[in-house]
């Protein structure tokens, strides 16, 4: 199961998340343990390049794209190298929508589009979505003309 999407700023202010199957009460501990795991580890290092870290059973891979952090949790079946599929989506996702790597204001002006493609990339948990020109058609809101 897919855990997790939390997209913060380079401040490490949380500007998205999405919890699957974690208690209220833990998701705290997650957010300050994702925060301080990208502040550690994510100054200096390039566009979209991923890292990966293991914690309490689950995976976590991360990166950074122009002036957000994105991480990515999950268990199970849901390993480092489907994680890395999921953030690879999530940041195609995101460079379509804003056009170039977001800056924070650009990724706010893009806030409710970005939500949409993080529903139509995962739901309940789950990889729903990985194919780009097949997002862009859903988060339209308009009915599908070909299926």
């Amino acid at each position: 199961m897919l855990l997790a999407v939390l997209i913060a700023n380079s401040e490490g202010n949380i500007l998205v998340e999405r919890f699957n199957g974690v208690p209220a009460e833990e998701r705290l501990h997650w957010r300050s343990f994702l925060v301080k795991l990208g502040s550690d580890n994510l100054k200096g290092i390039k566009n979209e390049e991923l890292l990966i870290a293991c914690h309490k059973s689950v995976y976590i891979v991360y990166t950074v794209l122009g002036d957000v952090s994105i991480f990515v949790v999950g268990k199970d079946e849901y390993d480092e190298l489907l994680l890395s599929e999921v953030i690879f989506v999530i940041t195609c996702a995101l460079k379509d929508v804003c056009g170039k790597a977001p800056s924070e204001r650009l990724f706010l002006d893009k806030y409710g589009k970005i939500c949409l493609c993080l529903d139509e990339i995962v739901w309940n948990g789950l990889l729903e979505n990985t194919d780009k020109d097949r997002i862009k058609r859903l988060v339209r809101l308009k009915p599908p003309t070909e299926f």
